[in-house]
């Protein structure tokens, strides 16, 4: 997106994107997140939620037509825009469409607890109206771990709703996060999660690992040693038991984010033996450390090696 559009546009605090949403036009919908409580997040803790003015987005939207007549895809900032009433979300990609006809997908952070407040005729129209491949943070399958977490649903829940969301047509993308169960406690969760997704098929799993900064109840435990992190050994062991367990034919596995043990991706199933070799390959360079716990880049959260 040309840098002129980008300055024009009217954005509020920090903005924040999935990796793969590089070329998409960030279109701010939504001032911060309305959950704001996930226990390892400071990514909004300093904005107060509020939905952006629509004549702010027209105006925005006016902006874009100027610089990027020919975009395809758009993305709602900030926070989890999905949390807007179908009626609201129906309106901005009407107002999308008419200033960039183009525009194949609209996509935006969402929550499980986003999808409870809309009918299954409000998620088919959301459909229609090119809402697709939106960007969930699922993170575990693990009750006692979503519960910690502060995620706001249970796995039950997490069932239900994604298993509405993908009767609409509606495809997702699942963060998830290696660690989030705590020491002991990898198979259960890698199972748990493994089981998640294989039941609600993602079209796009994003992996990642435990990790804080500053300003979160997550990193208050783990600075306290309430929260311990895993060693490197039991990372590796939680992904690999996940991985093999995954049967997501054409799924993309995206685990290149800097705070995992293994950056690596390819295609489900396709690619998955590869991908296993690769966590192998990362033991074995990685055999003298396996009880060690990473060391971590303050502000990424990525690993020091």
């Amino acid at each position: 997106m040309p840098a002129a559009c980008v300055r024009a546009m009217k954005y509020t605090g920090m903005i924040f994107r999935p990796p793969f949403e590089a070329r998409s036009l960030l279109l701010q919908v939504t001032v911060g997140c309305s959950h704001n409580k996930c226990t390892f997040c400071t990514m909004y803790r300093d904005l107060e939620f509020e939905p952006e003015e629509l004549s702010q987005i027209e105006e925005d939207l006016k902006e874009a037509q100027e610089f990027v007549p020919d975009i395809t895809r758009v993305f709602l900032e900030n926070g989890d825009a999905f949390c807007l009433e179908a009626a609201r979300l129906a309106q901005i990609a009407e107002m999308v469409h008419a200033y960039l006809p183009k525009v194949e997908t609209i996509t935006m952070y969402a929550s499980v607890k986003n999808i409870r407040n809309k009918s299954d005729d409000d998620l088919k129209r959301l459909r229609d109206l090119g809402i697709n491949e939106l960007n969930i943070g699922v993170e575990s399958g693990l009750d006692e771990t979503l519960s910690f977490l502060n995620k706001g649903y249970t796995a039950e829940q997490a069932y239900t709703e994604l298993g509405r969301l993908k009767a609409a047509g509606i495809d997702f993308d699942a963060n998830i996060i290696f660690g989030s169960a705590g020491p002991g406690k990898s198979e259960e969760n890698a199972r748990a999660t493994a089981a998640l997704l294989n039941e609600t098929k993602p079209y796009l799993i994003f992996t990642g690992t435990i990790h804080a900064d500053e300003g979160c109840p997550l990193y208050d435990e783990m600075k306290s040693g309430r929260f311990k992190e895993c060693t490197f050994g039991e990372y590796l062991d939680e992904e690999k038991l996940f991985l093999s367990l995954l049967d997501l034919p054409g799924c993309y596995y995206f685990g290149l984010h800097p705070a995992n043990v293994v950056r690596m991706h390819g295609f489900l199933n396709r690619d998955k033996e590869r991908l296993l070799a690769e966590v192998e390959k990362v033991r074995a360079a990685l055999s003298d450390r396996l009880d060690e716990r990473p060391v971590r880049v303050s502000g990424e959260g990525g690993i020091i090696f």
